[in-house]
C-alpha cells in the first residue's frame, strides 16, 4: 500500500478538496462534486483519512497548500471537524444544508452533483 499513486501524496502546492463521502445519499453527492472539482481542475480531490490518521506526507501537503476547500453532507459535519482536529481552521466550507439537500431526500444526480460545483466554483 505504499505505492500510492492517488493525490494522497503530492509535492505540487495548489487547491485541495475534501468530502466527507459519507454513506448517506449527501454523503455520494459530496464525494462526486469533489471529483468534478478535481477533473475540471479546480482542486485536487484529497485523502480526508489520511488527515484524520495524521499521516505526515498528507499533512505536510495540506499545510503546503494554497486553499482548501471542505464539502459535508450533513450537520454532523465530519470533513469539517476532521481538518479541525488535525489543526487546519482556514478552509472554504460547504455544508449541503445551506443548499437545502438534507440527508435521505437528495440523490446523487447530475443536477445535484452540478450545483454543489457551482456553489464551490463560485466561492474559490
Amino acid at each position: 500500500m505504499s505505492n500510492c499513486t492517488s493525490t494522497c501524496d503530492s509535492s505540487q502546492t495548489s487547491t485541495l478538496v475534501f468530502s466527507c463521502s459519507g454513506a448517506a445519499d449527501v454523503g455520494e453527492v459530496t464525494d462526486q462534486a469533489a471529483r468534478e472539482l478535481a477533473r475540471t481542475g479546480t482542486a485536487k480531490m484529497f485523502c480526508l483519512a489520511g488527515v484524520g490518521g495524521k499521516v505526515s506526507n498528507i499533512m505536510n501537503t495540506i499545510k503546503a497548500a494554497d486553499k482548501l476547500i471542505v464539502i459535508d453532507g450533513c450537520p454532523l459535519n465530519c470533513a469539517k471537524k476532521t481538518l479541525q482536529d488535525a489543526g487546519f481552521t482556514e478552509f472554504e466550507h460547504l455544508q449541503l444544508t445551506d443548499l437545502e439537500m438534507t440527508k435521505g431526500t437528495t440523490p446523487a444526480t447530475e443536477n445535484n452533483i452540478k450545483k454543489v460545483v457551482n456553489v464551490m466554483l463560485d466561492r474559490v
